[in-house]
């Protein structure tokens, strides 16, 4: 690499850092609207612990000691869908305001752009999953994979807020609303419970259980839950981490496409 290449990058690097922590400070400023992310999440994997403890009998049910166990990475996908359309909903905001256009005309990047406000949420998402783990963990819940395993629910739960952050990045260009981008939050929110996250596509029945098996939230899912009340598994670990970040790489593109197709469109 050239040294005027090395340059770009690293002044691409810095200006992404100071947008994502541009977002950061955001959140902090408004904890309140980050708060029902990690209470909901936890208040209802104590109500299903509670309440489906007898699942646990049922023939074909997964092995565990705990409801708590089997719905931890639940609980995480959950926990980070709330707040996970924030790149997009801040992207919107600034095409609302105009802070876009003056981003645009000074001399950052156009990458940083978008990809510094995925990062804050990013890292949001993996603190909320650590605060969940911590949780988890003081009421009783065995992560078999060890600290191995939790990394990787930490950086699962950082990919797939790239995954829909993307897709609301491509969203808030396309329409530069802030309620456009806030509207695709509940069609996140059902797919996840049309999915294998509260209960194991093997017993279900009919059309839910086809949806639930072709779910990508499944496919995520899955593997991340055999890594927490199974063993340690590379396999798991790759397929858990594989697929967001194969989707993460498409929505990012696609945002990225939106952005260029809006600054060349007269």
């Amino acid at each position: 690499m050239t040294g005027s290449g090395l340059a770009g990058v690293m002044t691409a690097g810095s200006q992404t850092f100071e947008l994502a922590r541009r977002s950061l400070v955001g959140e902090r400023r408004q904890l309140l609207s980050v708060m029902p992310g990690l209470i909901f999440p936890l208040l209802l994997a104590a109500v299903y612990t509670k309440q489906f403890q007898r699942v646990l009998d049922m023939p074909g049910f997964p092995e565990v000691d705990s409801f708590l166990d089997f719905i931890l990475p639940a609980c995480i996908v959950q926990a980070v869908s709330f707040g996970a359309t924030a790149a997009g909903s801040e992207l919107a905001l600034d095409i609302e305001n105009g802070f876009l256009d003056r981003l645009l005309a000074s001399p950052v990047a156009r990458g940083p752009i978008l990809l510094g406000r995925l990062a804050g949420a990013a890292i949001v998402a993996s603190i909320k999953t650590l605060v969940i783990l911590a949780v988890f963990l003081v009421f009783g819940a065995e992560v078999a994979g060890g600290l191995a395993a939790m990394l990787v629910m930490v950086l699962v739960a950082a990919l797939l807020v790239l995954v829909i952050g993307g897709l609301a990045q491509v969203m808030a260009v396309r329409t530069g609303s802030q309620e456009a981008v806030g509207a695709t939050f509940p069609l996140i929110f059902v797919s996840i419970f049309m999915s294998s996250a509260f209960f194991p596509t093997t017993l279900m029945n009919g059309w839910f259980r086809v949806v639930a098996e072709y779910n990508p939230i499944s496919w995520v899912i899955n593997p991340v839950r055999r890594l927490v009340i199974v063993e340690w598994s590379t396999a798991d670990a790759l397929q858990a981490l594989g697929i967001p970040a194969v989707l993460a790489l498409g929505t990012i593109s696609a945002a990225a496409l939106a952005l260029q197709q809006r600054l060349t469109t007269p």
